[in-house]
Formats: structure tokens, C-alpha cells, sequence
């Protein structure tokens, strides 16, 4: 999750004055361990992500835990080995976990601490029924929602929690037919092309489902996302593939108050911030607050694509203020457009057959033309 992994200064107001406080995951020597991730007991890779808590004020936004030492251990003393790829982040390949047995997540940090979750049994998640979306055109808002159906036959699961990954297609302002060679400008090849790029993001919301007050183990249209009508992701082609996890009632009410706590602060009639009991613990300092929830679970997903072409013909906004210009003095622009094409790029007219040059140019910046100052040209192999 993006935005829990810095501990929020909540202002208290007393008559007119307004004072800060600073709880102690902020202000403490070095910051508190932060442990993400679910140990996936299936086929498919486990994911943790250590960090160390930091005071908003101080402007870092990561702050990562490099060189521990972490490990998933069985209630027989079984280890599985995480191996560190960078940035904090510990990986193994899929573990295929005996459903049977309990396990917990094992950590050394550099500094000689160790921390432990609890056992935890095995849950395994049902099968995501369908990711699909609703049009949204109402007075307040224009956009799509994206949801996910579930259900558990055997009224067993009752907890759910859904992350995601993004993708989608976008272009940039304008296409450009022509690129400087470094001493003039000639035809843009197809392999130069750059004006569709694609991106990418990960959920940074905290999305949970429940059917503990129902009489049957479904949920039915449980919102993921809203994207607005104005976003590029519905430009061109969208993607979603949505990870679903089952869990516990604990697991789940760590989850509501760090929802809570992260995204429902602000006000006064806002829910106030509690203090999260997770299923870590420093096992050299008990006394040492560790923030983070390690489910043990086999992970059900499911991709949805969207075409544009299905929507109401939504046209995104643009992130940048974009103008095009005219080459009408070739020795001045147009020198400018050779030697300097990191700041504006030849946009058109496109060349006629046979031609290798134009007469005159038009040219606008690089944020308007050139996509790849935001995105990647590779093409994700689920939209081909």
C-alpha cells in the first residue's frame, strides 16, 4: 500500500488553537518495521515488502529495509527462504503449502532484531465469479466502476480483502512524422514511432468485502475502483487484473481500522485513529510496536480489458497544456528543431509520397508528442 506506510500527524483542536501530535512511530529512533504482504500458499509467488515507518514532515516517502534476512516457517519447523530483490521487497517462487500445517513469516533485520507473526492456518480463497463494470453518468460524477462478484459455496470465507494491477493505452497529444538524425530532419520510422505508450500502477486504496451479515457467503458488485470519464486510463484499452484474498476475522478488522486510520481522517466527524493490532511481533523488544497483518492464503485472480470503443466515446484529459507551432523562418526554428529536439519535436504535416523533407514544419513540445517521457513502448502481451 502506498499510503500507509507513513504514521499521519493528527491535529487536535483545542478552542482555537490547533496542536500537533507526534506519536511515537514517528518520532522513535530509526522508525517502526512496516511488513506488507500475504504469504501466498498456491503456485504463485510470495511478495513482502519491509519498511520502516517516517514522519510525514520529513519528506521522505520510502524507506525501505534492505539485507534481512526473511523466511516462511511451518508449525514443524519447515523454512522457505525469501530472497531479497531490492527496494525491500523479499520474493520466493510458489511455495504450494500444505493446507494442513500452520505458518509464519520470520524476520532479522540488519540491526540484529527478529520478528514473527503468528501461526496462521492456510485460507483458501474461492474463485473470483466475474471483475466487471458499471457506466456511472450522473450530475455528480462520469466514469466507470469497476466491481468483483465472489462466493463461497461452503459459507466458510465470509472476509474478503482485493488489490490490483493496472495497465492501459495511451497517446500523446499530437503524432509526429518527422525526428532529427542530429543534423537534419528526416521521416520518423514506424520503429520510432512515440506516440502510444502504455502504463502502469498498483492499488493504493485498501479494499475489503464482507458477508458476515448475510445469510449466504456472496458479495455481489463490491466496488474496486472508480476511474472518471476524464482519465486516460479509459483513452484506448484498460486492463485490471484484481488479486482476491480470504480472510480471517482478525485479519479483516486489522484491515477496517488501518482503512480507517489511513483514508478516513480529515475531520472531525471522521472516525478517530486507533491503535492496530497486527499478528507481528519483535520478538527481541515485545515492547517494540510492528505494524503489519501476514495472511497465509492461496490468491484467486482474474483480468478484466476494457476498450474504449465500448464506452460513450469519453475523451480524456490531457496532463499537460499542449499548443502546436509553425516553422514559417526555417533557419531559426528549424535549427532549433535539429540541434535542440529534446525540447520541441517536429510534429507534421505528413510527408508526401516520395518526399524525405517538408517545406515547413509544426512542432510543439516534448510533454505534447513524445509518450515515452510517461510510459513504456512495450506492449503488454494481454492486450495483443
Amino acid at each position: 500500500m502506498k499510503n500507509w506506510k507513513s504514521i499521519f500527524l493528527i491535529a487536535f483542536i483545542v478552542g482555537a488553537c490547533k496542536k500537533p501530535y507526534n506519536p511515537p512511530a514517528i518520532t522513535g529512533n530509526g522508525g517502526y518495521l512496516v511488513v506488507e504482504g500475504v504469504i501466498n500458499s498456491g503456485s504463485d509467488s510470495t511478495t513482502i515488502k519491509l519498511s520502516k515507518t517516517v514522519n510525514v514532515a520529513s519528506g521522505i516517502t520510502a524507506n525501505p529495509v534492505l539485507n534481512a534476512v526473511v523466511a516462511v516457517v511451518s508449525d514443524q519447523n519447515a523454512i522457505f527462504p525469501l530472497t531479497e530483490t531490492g527496494n525491500g521487497n523479499y520474493v520466493t517462487v510458489g511455495l504450494n503449502l500444505d493446507n494442513s500445517r500452520t505458518y509464519r513469516l520470520s524476520i532479522k533485520t540488519p540491526d540484529n532484531k527478529q520478528y514473527q507473526s503468528d501461526l496462521a492456518p492456510v485460507i483458501v480463497s474461492p474463485p473470483i465469479d466475474s471483475v466487471g463494470y458499471n457506466i456511472i453518468n450522473t450530475a455528480a460524477e462520469t466514469g466507470v466502476q469497476i466491481y468483483a462478484n465472489t462466493h463461497d459455496p461452503s459459507n466458510a470465507t465470509k472476509y474478503f480483502r482485493w488489490d490490483y494491477s493496472e495497465a492501459w493505452a495511451f497517446h500523446a497529444k499530437y503524432p509526429s512524422y518527422w525526428v532529427s538524425n542530429g543534423t537534419k530532419i528526416v521521416i520518423r520510422l514506424q520503429a520510432q514511432d512515440i506516440t502510444v505508450c502504455y502504463a502502469n500502477d498498483v492499488s493504493s486504496t485498501i479494499v475489503l468485502g464482507s458477508s458476515a451479515k448475510l445469510k449466504q457467503d456472496v458479495i455481489y458488485q463490491n466496488p474496486i475502483i472508480f476511474i472518471p470519464s476524464t482519465s486516460e486510463k479509459v483513452g484506448n484499452e484498460y486492463s485490471i487484473l484484481l488479486r482476491q484474498y480470504a480472510l480471517t476475522a482478525d485479519a479483516y478488522n486489522f484491515w477496517i481500522n488501518l482503512k480507517k486510520n489511513t483514508e478516513q481522517l480529515g475531520s472531525i466527524f471522521d472516525a478517530q485513529p486507533s491503535q492496530l493490532e497486527g499478528n507481528i511481533h519483535c520478538i527481541t523488544n515485545p515492547a517494540e510496536p510492528v505494524i503489519g497483518y501476514v495472511s497465509v492464503c492461496a490468491v484467486a485472480s482474474k483480468r478484466l480489458i476494457i476498450s474504449n470503443a465500448k464506452l460513450p466515446g469519453w475523451a480524456p484529459d490531457y496532463p499537460y497544456s499542449c499548443e502546436l507551432d509553425t516553422d514559417k523562418t526555417p533557419y531559426s526554428i528549424y535549427n532549433d528543431l535539429v540541434f535542440s529536439s529534446q525540447t520541441n519535436i517536429p510534429v507534421g504535416p505528413p510527408p508526401a509520397a516520395g518526399a524525405t523533407s517538408s517545406p515547413f514544419y509544426t512542432y510543439s513540445s516534448r510533454n505534447c508528442v513524445d509518450c515515452t517521457i510517461r510510459g513504456t513502448k512495450t506492449e503488454p502481451a494481454f492486450f495483443k
